[in-house]
């Protein structure tokens, strides 16, 4: 499908953005772009091409201005946001990714989730303070010189957002990250015994990422296992 095939130009945009902005116009459309509010793809010939989700921005752009009287600065925060996998309250709010849902502890339940956040979105949506998370940089919990964390990031700091609210010290964390890294390094010696490494699933076998997945999983498993024999031990 070529570009022109999967776009459309900014006649039709004017089309589909009329009848709930009947105030808009080309040159409206163009100062925006010029704004960096909106960038769409150009064709050999330089004629604009706008996406679905050029449309879509557009119309965030033109509700803000219309309905809650944003000012260009603000608009371009909030499209910042959103372009980091962030989520923005009608009330312009930026709202913080929920934690997963998923108490199964497996890796293969996890989902992508492509997201960035500052560090002060990341203690804002993570629930901790300032301390803490310098804590937890300082004890490798979370990288250091980063300019923006992931989803990943971000579950590291809820959860040990959750156990220092516990009343655990996050010195006392830092084993986690040890034992996680001998895990991953237990996964690739069995990929270097085995021989995996190197071969895909056309070779007739299982892929690397599966087979340390599941050496991965296991260790997971395994400590669930544990944890909860103890407690019936205890009990």
């Amino acid at each position: 499908m070529t570009l022109a095939d999967d776009r459309i130009g900014i006649g039709a945009l004017i089309r589909q953005l009329e009848g709930d902005f009947p105030d808009v116009t080309i040159s409206k459309i163009r100062f925006l772009e010029s704004e960096g509010l909106v960038e769409p793809a150009r064709t050999p010939s330089g004629y604009r091409k706008y996406s679905d989700g050029d449309v879509e921005r557009l119309r965030f752009v033109l509700t803000a201005q219309r309905d809650r009287f944003w000012p260009l600065k603000v608009i371009r925060e909030r499209l910042d946001a959103m372009d980091r996998g962030l989520a923005v309250a009608d009330d312009g709010e930026v709202v913080p990714p929920p934690a997963p849902v998923d108490d199964s502890g497996r890796l293969s339940a996890r989902a992508d989730r492509p997201l960035r956040l500052t560090a002060i979105e990341l203690q804002h949506a993570a629930d901790i303070d300032t301390s803490t998370f310098r804590e937890l940089i300082s004890y490798g919990l979370l990288p250091k010189d980063r300019e923006h964390f992931d989803a990943d990031d971000l579950d590291v700091a809820r959860i040990c957002g959750s156990l220092v609210a516990a009343g655990i010290d996050v010195r006392h964390l830092r084993p986690f990250k040890s034992a996680a890294e001998r895990e991953l390094s237990l996964a690739d010696h069995v990929l270097g015994q085995q021989g995996l490494r190197g071969r895909g699933a056309d070779a007739g076998g299982v892929d690397d990422e599966s087979v340390r997945r599941m050496v991965l999983e296991g260790c997971l498993d395994l400590h669930i296992a544990l944890v909860r024999r103890v407690l019936g031990s205890a009990g």
